[in-house]
């Protein structure tokens, strides 16, 4: 069923959970533009409850939790799609990241979408280029965050290089300044450490160039007050300050000590880490000045939610993108795609198929489901939803991911029924999807060469009926050969298929 505009929700929320704040927007849609209502944010620090084996504390995770309860009570009695909730480097990291993110589904009744680095900077640069003056020229926006670092050079509102580095201000302060110690040694190991990882990126941004330098988030804010109230800039950074906030930090010793204008005593604590990537920013990058932007992720993600309700569904384009790189039969694809939602019409009150994500699959893995043929034809499937999967794919979720790379999987032959209770109670729905999808592919297995018949479809709770015009198998007996056949890779997954 189509899903309400964006413009007819009373509000719009944005929540961030970052890996050591969470920051939450709300939000009117108004014309194409948000007006901000309510910024809501606290100091989590999510991040520093990963232990060694990758796993979050209860205490980081109650943590967040308390965080979160107090947010909802902003966004209590929003409709689904007026709110989107994105999890970052913290929970891309956790390995038990399911269980902090079903208790937050529970509490707050939206769900979590746990995103990649890259999708990150996506946003990230698109927050950043609507809060600052639409300048001709291209841009490089940093973003320091508390478990990593992302980098965009972007022209205008269209992001051209993105990248997202392990570093964060958080992770740092764990390996380098645990004890609120500052030494130089100690100092220079996590200057050093942010430099190694600025050498995997530092050529190709600087292939690209730009014209300014703008950072996002808490870090650069901080570091940029810290450096005004020295008297050496105006909010900027620039590599005097730079070198002077260093020599005090390092005088001073200790965290506990840190008494800038501007720097909450909530951040003394990964003040230290936070400096020491942006001085290795500035000598990686050679940049001479850097201005902050409030614009971040959290904006982002509600002009992104914005976009894709004004027909600019950045997925669209990611999609596209990826059927021209891997040489898709697009009247193919186009063929089977239109069947599937036909068929997806008849039987989504019987299976409960009538959320706008159902759809949206469905139609997304028709277009995509033969990539894998540009690999090589033996179990294409397979090699289909490795690229899915392992691909960054701009405006997708992980779970949105994962979930395409799975009907992919299962498009053909074997259908892998362990894989879809992996995703809990959306796995029975699913597993749905792709018994449509197959139908979809059977159907026009003879590529759009035979006439196509008009087919009725029934469906039970583990059954699918299907009625072709009496004696059209007779005539087409390759389809009816191939519809036994499925009935029998569906017995193996509990599922009854009757062909008449």
């Amino acid at each position: 069923m189509p899903q309400a505009h964006v413009e007819s929700f009373p509000l719009i929320a944005a929540i961030d959970l970052g890996s050591n704040s969470f920051h939450m927007v709300l939000a009117k849609a108004d014309h194409g533009e948000i007006r901000i209502l309510e910024r809501l944010g606290e100091k989590v620090q999510l991040a520093a409850g990963l232990d060694d084996e990758r796993l979050l504390s209860e205490e980081a995770m109650q943590r967040g939790l308390d965080c979160l309860r107090r947010f909802g009570q902003l966004i209590q009695g929003l409709p689904q799609g007026a709110v989107r909730i994105v999890g970052t480097n913290a929970l891309r990291e956790a390995r038990n990241r399911d269980e902090f993110i079903r208790r937050a589904d529970e509490l707050l009744g939206h769900e979590v979408e746990v995103i990649s680095g890259r999708e990150e900077a996506r946003l990230i640069y698109l927050g950043v280029s609507h809060s600052i003056a639409d300048t001709p020229g291209k841009r490089l926006v940093a973003d320091i965050g508390g478990g990593s670092t992302e980098f965009i050079v972007g022209q205008r509102f269209e992001p051209l290089l993105r990248e997202s580095l392990q570093m964060g201000c958080v992770s740092f302060t764990q390996r380098y300044f645990k004890d609120g110690k500052i030494t130089a040694a100690r100092y220079a190991q996590a200057y050093t450490a942010a430099r190694l990882e600025l050498m995997t990126i530092e050529q190709g941004l600087q292939r690209l160039g730009w014209q300014e330098a703008v950072g996002a988030s808490g870090t650069i804010r901080a570091v940029g007050l810290a450096i005004k109230a020295g008297g050496l800039g105006n909010g900027e950074i620039n590599p005097d300050g730079l070198a002077w906030l260093k020599r005090k930090l390092l005088k001073l010793g200790d965290v506990e000590k840190i008494d800038f204008d501007g720097i909450k005593p909530d951040r003394r604590q990964i003040f230290p880490a936070g400096l020491a990537i942006a001085e290795a920013i500035f000598d990686a990058l050679d940049l001479q000045r850097m201005d902050h932007s409030e614009g971040a992720l959290r904006e982002g993600v509600l002009y992104d939610l914005l976009g894709r309700h004004h027909h600019e569904d950045v997925r669209e384009r990611t999609l596209g993108a990826l059927m021209e790189r891997y040489h898709v039969d697009l009247q193919q694809a186009a063929r089977v795609e239109s069947k599937a939602l036909q068929a997806l019409e008849e039987v989504a009150q019987a299976w409960e198929l009538d959320e706008d994500w159902h759809r949206d699959l469905l139609q997304w893995a028709a277009r995509v489901h033969e990539i894998g043929l540009d690999i090589a034809h033996y179990q294409y499937h397979k090699h289909g939803a490795y690229l899915i999967e392992h691909s960054d794919l701009a405006g997708f979720s992980r779970k949105d991911q994962l979930m395409l790379a799975l009907l992919v999987r299962g498009h053909r032959r074997n259908i892998p029924k362990d894989k879809f209770a992996d995703f809990g109670a959306d796995g029975v729905q699913l597993q749905r999807l792709c018994v449509l999808l197959r139908f979809a592919i059977l159907f026009h297995h003879i590529r759009g060469t035979q006439a196509s018949p008009k087919v009725q479809l029934t469906a039970g709770p583990q059954s699918l009926d299907l009625t072709f015009p009496e004696g059209w198998l007779a005539a087409n007996p390759l389809t009816q050969a191939d519809f036994e056949q499925e009935a029998n890779w569906l017995t193996r997954i509990g599922f009854s298929l009757t062909v008449r």
